[in-house]
Parts: C-alpha cells; sequence; structure tokens
C-alpha cells in the first residue's frame, strides 16, 4: 500500500530519470568538422550534430558537380553546352532562375554565358596565349547574353553555341545544399565554406554568432594570403567574397584582371578591388558579389540597398594611388572589428 511519502519517493525518482535520459540524448551531439578538396578549390564545414555527416556532405557535393561542373564532361551543363537535347534537374533550374534574376537586377553586369569571353582572354578552361583581337571578341559577344536563354518546362531555350558557365554562382549553390542537408538531419548549427563562400546557421562552439574575417586585397596570384581586414559576427544567412586581386595577368599594357564585364567582353574597367556581400543564402550573395565587381561602386550599392536581408561591403582603389584602398559599405552592413 503506497503511502504519500512513497509516492512524492516515486515521483522524484521519475523525474531524476527523465532529467538523466535528457541530459545523456543531448550530449550526443558534437562538434563535426571536415575538410577536403572540391570543383578546384577547397572547403571547411563545421557542424554540431548527434552523427557524422561527412558521407552526405560528398553526397550533396557531388550531386551538384553532376548538375553544374563545366570540369566534369557528364554534368547537365556540360552536356547542354555540347548542343545535346537535356532535361534540366532541379538544381540546375535554380541556379538557372537565380541567375536570371541577378542578371535584371544587375543589368546584366551577372551573366553565367560570359563563358567564351573569359577563355578569349585566358581565365578559363581556354588560353589564346596572346590579348584577342577586336574582331575576335565581336565573334564573341554574338555568343553572350543571358536575356537570349529562357526556361521551358525543364528544357533550356537558347541560341546555338551560346555556352553555359555557372561557376560565379555555383558554390555559394553548393554551400545552400550542404546546409539544408545538414539541417533535414537536425543539425542547425553550422557554418559551411567552399572556395570561400559561407552559409551559417545557428551559433559557433562558444554560443555565439559566427565570426567571420573578411580579408584585405592582398595582391597574389601565385598563393592565396590571407590578412585581416575586418572580423564580422553573423548568423542565418550566405556570405560570398568576389576579388580581382587574387587572379590576373601582367601583360606589355599592364595588369588584365580576371573579371569580365559581359557587356563588353573585355575586362571590367572598374575600382572596385573586391565585393563581400551578405544575403539570405549564399547563392545569392555569391552572384551578386560577382555582379558588384563589374558595376560602378555607387551603382552596386545602390543595387544592394535595394534588396531585402542583403548588405555589401566594397574594397576600392584610391583615386591615382594603386596600392592604395578605403571601403564603401551599404547603410546597414554589420559592425566591423
Amino acid at each position: 500500500m503506497y503511502t504519500l511519502y512513497n509516492i512524492y519517493r516515486r515521483a522524484i525518482a521519475v523525474a531524476v530519470a527523465l532529467t538523466v535520459m535528457l541530459f545523456c540524448s543531448c550530449s550526443k551531439k558534437q562538434w563535426h568538422t571536415y575538410e577536403g578538396a572540391v570543383w578546384g578549390t577547397t572547403f571547411h564545414i563545421t557542424y554540431l550534430s548527434e552523427a557524422n555527416m561527412d558521407d552526405s556532405i560528398n553526397a550533396v557535393m557531388r550531386m551538384v558537380e553532376l548538375s553544374l561542373s563545366p570540369f566534369d564532361k557528364q554534368s547537365v551543363v556540360s552536356r547542354i553546352n555540347r548542343g545535346e537535347t537535356v532535361e534540366c534537374d532541379s538544381l540546375f533550374i535554380a541556379v538557372f532562375e537565380r541567375g536570371k534574376e541577378v542578371w535584371s537586377l544587375s543589368g546584366g553586369a551577372f551573366d553565367p554565358t560570359v563563358a567564351p569571353a573569359v577563355n578569349l582572354w585566358g581565365f578559363g578552361y581556354k588560353n589564346l596565349g596572346r590579348e584577342p583581337f577586336d574582331s575576335e571578341i565581336d565573334s564573341v559577344r554574338e555568343l553572350v547574353g543571358f536575356g537570349k536563354a529562357c526556361m521551358n518546362d525543364g528544357m533550356l531555350l537558347s541560341p546555338h553555341g551560346m555556352e553555359y558557365d555557372f561557376s560565379a554562382i555555383t558554390k555559394g549553390f553548393g554551400c545552400d545544399m550542404v546546409g539544408r542537408m545538414l539541417a533535414r538531419n537536425g543539425s542547425i548549427d553550422y557554418m559551411v565554406e567552399i572556395g570561400g563562400e559561407i552559409a551559417l546557421s545557428g551559433k559557433n562552439r562558444m554560443g555565439e554568432d559566427w565570426h567571420i574575417m573578411v580579408d584585405a586585397p592582398v595582391e597574389s596570384n601565385t598563393e592565396i594570403v590571407h590578412d585581416k581586414m575586418a572580423v564580422i559576427a553573423v548568423t542565418g544567412c550566405g556570405i560570398a567574397t568576389s576579388g580581382n586581386y587574387r587572379n590576373y595577368r601582367e601583360t606589355e599594357k599592364g595588369k588584365i584582371w580576371h573579371t569580365i564585364d559581359p557587356r563588353t567582353c573585355r575586362p571590367a574597367e572598374n575600382v572596385t578591388i573586391s565585393a563581400t556581400v551578405i544575403a539570405p543564402d549564399a547563392m545569392t550573395a555569391d552572384a551578386l558579389a560577382t555582379a558588384c565587381m563589374v558595376m560602378h561602386p555607387d551603382s552596386a550599392i545602390a543595387m544592394i540597398d535595394r534588396l531585402e536581408g542583403v548588405r555589401a561591403l566594397l574594397v576600392v582603389r584610391s583615386q591615382g594611388a594603386e596600392s592604395e584602398w578605403n571601403t564603401i559599405a551599404s547603410g546597414d552592413f554589420p559592425e566591423r572589428r
């Protein structure tokens, strides 16, 4: 026969057991770090999870590669570039549609059909070994123009000979895809970085927003140099940085930067050295950062300020001094430390 005292003791025992079970289940979560190489660059991923999901991360990155990598001969984009009739998968369609939005917002400064011009100037997978002639540039311009392409029931319709290279948006998209996979499997605290583009969610190991370093524009086309310009604390967003200071060629006429203006099919004539963009997702940040490198800084900031949840920090050359620079930020760019 239970007395009130026995009932009380039993309730306490049950409460303690439940507390222990809850503590044990929570304590199973641990931080995982996964690093490696993919798509000709490196990746660094940190996530809090009960299980190791490195194999799932590899599977997601391979799925993106099979859709959007111009270096994989069997990818959807490679088959399209060879002129094959291909039904586009959901990944290709997502990147195409977001790319079309940024192309329109930027007045054509972002354009995935610029690949032939990039090759012409020796920054793609082909290299003439010399500067192109005006006639060659004019010929390529006929094949560049994202406005000439459209999607119809999963089929891409565009002029014969047009090529696509979504490299300026794919890394950001890949970060988003990995992040979504982690979230579906219960990991809401993560940082996914692929080739400098980043997707962030939740908190870091210290229980704080993620601390992200913005590099100073240290010129080097032989190695990647990380020199801190600022640190920002952010989460629940995507971040991308595009810059010319790591990819250029010396010529008799001076430096030629790798950013090609799709509207002229020539290297962009711009004082912007780098552009860091924060957006709701890394895919959007990636595309907008590329557009900012082509646009005049004032036009780029005006574009950013029109977009909800988007912020930018531009590094521009000081007038008359190539080695000196200053920054221009949108009104709500995070505090820099």
